[in-house]
């Protein structure tokens, strides 16, 4: 079973740590199999599962249901859960409480967005009570509003080293490890190299620690928009939809179920029913 400590071993190790998202219980068997290093069940899973058309709208009740999918799926995976927007910000109570909620609900972790007071403190808190914490810090979608959209982050020596003192003091407060997103892969090299704990890189280049993507952007199964970090190493959904109309061209025609696809009655009843 994989826990903080295997993050910590492969940055130790100079190891690139690889992750991925992860929404369901079939995705999470795949994923599992394939001994990813972590599963996030990301609050993107607001439009790319819900079809919302941004992260703000998705519940803690509804973050959940699907932790406790990936949960069912992923046997011996690191899970981190998402705490979703609002979720954490009215009190330190409400905090805990939600990030205990996904404890209970099979994730190993929580991700949290931003370094103010509140969220050190929560930190802090959830670290006491047994909860790791994964930091986020970069473009944190979250706060899209008051960044003013999705813009690069840490593009001046002054931003770098704001955030770099935000990942330090996160890193005080106990995360086990910092997301760093949207941001020019020199300015997450620098972080890196100042951080003990390890950087988990989406959009922030190769120097990171290790790097995270949308499992469904990778997949190419998600087109309303690909981000520029993304490559994509299948194209699911030009394969599922020719499969479907495959399938519908069949069932038009006659052509499936096939003898194959289908059961037979008993000659001795079919007999009874002169068929």
């Amino acid at each position: 079973m994989k826990s903080i400590s295997t993050f910590q071993r492969l940055k130790d190790n100079n190891e690139k740590i690889a992750m991925l998202t992860a929404y369901d219980y079939s995705t999470a068997q795949v994923l599992d199999k394939a001994e990813i290093n972590g599963i996030l069940v990301g609050d993107s899973l607001a439009m790319v599962a819900l079809g919302y058309k941004d992260t703000y709208n998705i519940s803690i009740d509804e973050m959940l249901i699907f932790v406790k999918a990936v949960a069912r799926g992923a046997k011996n995976s690191f899970i981190i859960g998402d705490m979703p927007f609002m979720s954490y910000n009215l009190s330190l109570e409400q905090g805990l409480e939600n990030a205990c909620k996904m404890i209970k609900a099979g994730a190993s972790a929580i991700k949290l967005e931003g370094c103010n007071e509140h969220i050190l403190a929560l930190v802090k808190r959830c670290v006491e009570s047994g909860v790791p914490v994964l930091g986020h810090l970069g473009f944190t979608p979250q706060l899209m509003n008051t960044i003013g959209g999705y813009k690069i982050q840490g593009k001046t020596s002054d931003k770098i080293e704001q955030i770099l003192a935000s990942a330090q003091k996160l890193e005080e407060a106990g995360c086990f490890a910092i997301v760093l997103e949207l941001m020019p892969e020199e300015s997450a090299k620098y972080i890196t190299e100042n951080l003990r704990i390890p950087t988990i890189g989406i959009g922030a280049g190769k120097y990171c620690s290790g790097q995270i993507v949308v499992t469904d952007d990778i997949l190419g199964k998600f087109t309303d928009f690909t981000p520029k970090f993304v490559k994509k190493y299948a194209n699911l959904h030009d394969t599922v939809l020719n499969s479907i109309e495959a399938y519908k061209l069949e069932v038009k025609e006659e052509v499936f179920p096939s003898e194959k696809e289908s059961f037979k009655l008993d000659e001795k009843e079919r007999g009874k029913l002169k068929i």
